[in-house]
């Protein structure tokens, strides 16, 4: 052989070169697998694979919620895997996964000589599972010229090591909680929860080959983008099945008849259900991360680590009050913009728009850049394609300017919602305004507003607390005070200004007047105290106004002070996180209610006042409730309207539920056009009725409908036998006067006090 080498010195070079050519290739694989192009995993290191995992913040029933990733992925085991998902990606991926050991020889020789030599595109890949497996865990790098070379050597590696060390199986559980998919999303069971609104398990074999087919090019056959494409290639994977014997061929046929439905579900952090309670639920999970520590002695990782986080939400509700907000908000910005017409703040206004426009990022950032006034305004005034806010479809893409856009937001209303179990506080429903993406302050924990008459009720809680009887009657007549102020009432209410009324007709019609003459007698001092006591804790100004409501308080906080009406005199501080779990489910953090210890004031005083703003309900200023929502559940409630119609509230309490709800604009120079519009029976109220509606079509909710307060006993009903009002005589009159009134204020005072006593302690009131 070798005499035969010397005589042919052209045979010889070609083995020299063969040679050359084998030893470059071998010293050029050591040179990859020794780590010369970067370091590949050890077996070690692959035992102990760890894939960043997505935080799940899931609903008081366990359902997903929300998700908090860099990448979208819910890692499961392989038994929730179902037979024809398995089927699906072998036979359209890798048909002889079972038989190969990581790298299959024969597919790749396959490729060689039908698709590089031939030129024959239908000879399909040479990667097998395990390859692909490799490059989901560890990515590809950019070695220029040589780089699919060294990655295909470093996976093929890796995929040999693999197979080393995990079963057929293992791999295809490794593989399927790592594959990339459509939308930014990692792993089948993600997959699966935003395409089809379903776990994995549950896949039909028509929606297991729309996600195997979205494989061969995620973007390319995305089925929400493309549905045609997406279907046709799903049509491929069921005859991919068929040719392997998993399926028959009319099995397959009836599958491709079936059409291509998804039930598309966003968990991204400004879409989807709940977006205002997710980020509020991802600031205080970071906050407790902070001082929690894994088993490594590293903090966690709220991104990473595949946390589960358990919350008090009542997934059902939350899809009703969206709903509800969101019906009203857009007929009412209806009214909203068609009652001002041309004369709209938001465009006459020039100094509301210019601190608009000044607030903008936008302006900031060119500020920040160094441009003069004018350079700025000249950018901003600059028109190009703009997705702005719309009722209708959420969004539309128009070309204007960024200061036609900072004007185009002004003129929207605004919304906040919160309903919580009155009993421990437990969140049951958070709407923080209109839309996530485009309005992110949100109006239930960030945004503080006067609450206007809802703080009625705490000012009537201290009086009945001071010992003012409840059928005491005060004057409807205007009275002067100090600094020169003058409440009036808002209806025709104070047209007789000898009309006096009782407690409970005061407070039911809502009047101003009597609220105030309320507040002076039971004594500033004393209702900011009850104010404490129900657990308001923001400033409270000192002055007449208060009983108006002027004094400014977040939602939740004016939420947690109803509570104590429906929960025995407590108050319920809001609280939604249950507990943190890390993804085994071993306990992290754990979170208990709120409820004050101390009564803020007696179940007489409760019962009272539960029965006075039932009247606001069946008599008084929200008897919308009944007779245009037809609502004929036990509710009390109490409507709230603050100066020039900037806000409007509606406190709606059910034996089970408290459910608040604001509307006003964002800026508060900005405020409804009149009181028919504004008021909070106009505003606010409907979403809450609503909700009250849906809530009573779906039987599941039936323990919050159907829930009755308990009737005032026998003694208390007495208490309250009186006229709902009563006329002044005629010397009453006759001398009647603002210095008058209050002189016949403070004479009466003594004997209401006296009577309520007596009535309470079972004497009889001779003077009544």
């Amino acid at each position: 052989m070798l005499a035969r080498i010397k005589r042919h010195p052209k045979l010889k070079w070609a083995l020299i070169v063969l040679l050359s050519l084998i030893t470059l290739f071998f010293l050029f694989f050591g040179s990859i697998y020794f780590g010369f192009w970067g370091k590949i995993p050890s077996s070690k290191e692959l035992t102990e694979l760890k894939q960043n995992k997505a935080t799940q913040v899931l609903a008081s029933n366990g359902e997903l919620i929300g998700k908090f990733y860099i990448f979208d992925r819910q890692p499961i085991k392989f038994s929730e895997f179902p037979q024809h998902l398995i089927e699906a990606l072998i036979a359209t991926e890798d048909a002889r996964f079972y038989e190969h050991d990581g790298i299959d020889n024969r597919s790749l020789l396959r490729v060689f000589f039908k698709s590089i030599l031939l030129q024959d595109e239908s000879a399909g890949g040479g990667s097998t599972i395990s390859l692909q497996l490799a490059k989901n865990i560890y990515g590809r790098r950019d070695f220029g010229m040589f780089g699919i070379v060294i990655n295909k050597m470093q996976e093929a590696v890796i995929a040999k090591r693999l197979e080393d060390i995990y079963t057929k199986d293992e791999i295809i559980e490794l593989y399927f909680n790592t594959v990339p998919f459509s939308d930014n999303t990692y792993g089948i069971e993600s997959a699966s929860l935003k395409f089809f609104n379903k776990h994995t398990s549950e896949l039909t074999l028509e929606e297991a080959a729309v996600l195997v087919g979205m494989l061969k090019a995620s973007h390319y056959y995305n089925p929400r983008i493309f549905p045609e494409r997406s279907r046709l290639r799903r049509d491929v994977v069921l005859m991919q099945m068929a040719r392997n014997n998993y399926l028959s061929m009319e099995e397959a046929e009836e599958a491709k008849l079936q059409p291509l439905i998804l039930d598309y579900k966003s968990y991204s952090h400004d879409k989807g259900i709940a977006p205002y309670f997710r980020e509020q639920v991802r600031k205080d999970v970071s906050q407790v991360l902070d001082n929690l520590k894994n088993k490594d002695g590293k903090k966690y990782n709220i991104y990473r680590d595949g946390l589960i986080v358990h919350t008090t939400l009542n997934y059902k509700m939350q899809q009703l009050a969206e709903e509800a907000m969101l019906e009203h908000m857009s007929q009412l910005q209806v009214e909203h913009e068609k009652s001002y017409g041309s004369y709209a703040p938001w465009i006459r206004d020039k100094k509301i728009l210019n601190d608009a426009v000044k607030r903008s990022p936008k302006y900031q950032s060119l500020l920040k850049d160094g441009l003069s006034e004018a350079e700025i305004m000249k950018k901003l005034e600059q028109k190009h394609p703009t997705e702005l806010f719309s009722y209708e479809g959420g969004m539309e893409t128009r070309n204007v300017s960024t200061i036609d856009s900072v004007a185009h937001y002004l003129k929207f209303l605004n919304s906040g919602l919160l309903a919580v179990d009155p009993e421990n506080g437990g969140v049951q429903a958070w709407v923080g305004g209109v839309d996530f993406r485009f309005f992110k302050y949100d109006h239930v924990a960030q945004s503080k507003r006067q609450v206007g008459s809802t703080f009625k009720p705490v000012v009537y809680t201290a009086a009945l607390e001071n010992g003012i009887d409840p059928c005491s009657y005060f004057s409807v007549r205007e009275v002067t005070y100090e600094d020169g102020w003058t409440p009036s009432n808002s209806s025709s209410e104070g047209d007789d200004p000898n009309m006096n009324y009782n407690l409970k007709t005061a407070l039911s019609r809502s009047m101003n007047t009597i609220a105030v003459k309320v507040l002076m007698e039971t004594g500033i001092g004393n209702v900011i105290e009850q104010a404490r006591k129900m657990g308001i804790e923001s400033d409270l100004p000192a002055v007449p106004s208060i009983a108006l409501g002027t004094a400014s308080l977040t939602l939740s906080e004016l939420t947690s002070a109803y509570t104590s009406y429906a929960n025995n005199g407590h108050y319920s501080k809001p609280y939604y996180i249950t507990r943190i779990e890390d993804g085994d489910g071993n306990l992290l953090a754990e979170f208990e209610p709120e409820v004050s210890k101390n009564r803020a004031f007696s179940e007489d005083t409760r019962k009272i006042m539960i029965n006075m703003m039932q009247a606001t309900v069946n008599e008084g200023t929200a008897t919308r409730l009944r007779y245009k929502y037809g609502l004929q559940n036990d509710i009390a409630g109490k409507t709230g309207t603050t100066q020039d119609n900037k806000d409007g509230w509606f406190v709606g309490i059910t034996p089970e539920l408290v459910c608040v709800t604001w509307v006003g604009a964002d800026d508060h120079r900005i405020g409804f056009r009149n009181t028919g519009i504004g008021q909070g029976a106009n505003s606010a109220l409907p979403i809450f009725a609503r909700l009250m509606q849906k809530m009573n079509a779906d039987s599941n909710f039936n323990n919050i409908t159907n829930a009755r307060f308990a009737p005032l006993s026998g003694e208390l009903a007495e208490m309250m036998e009186c006229p709902p009002q009563e006329r002044d005589n005629f010397f009453e009159r006759l001398f009647s006067g603002k210095d008058k009134d209050a002189q016949k204020r403070n004479n009466k005072k003594e004997k209401k006090k006296k009577g309520f006593f007596n009535r309470l302690f079972g004497k009889k009131d001779k003077d009544n």
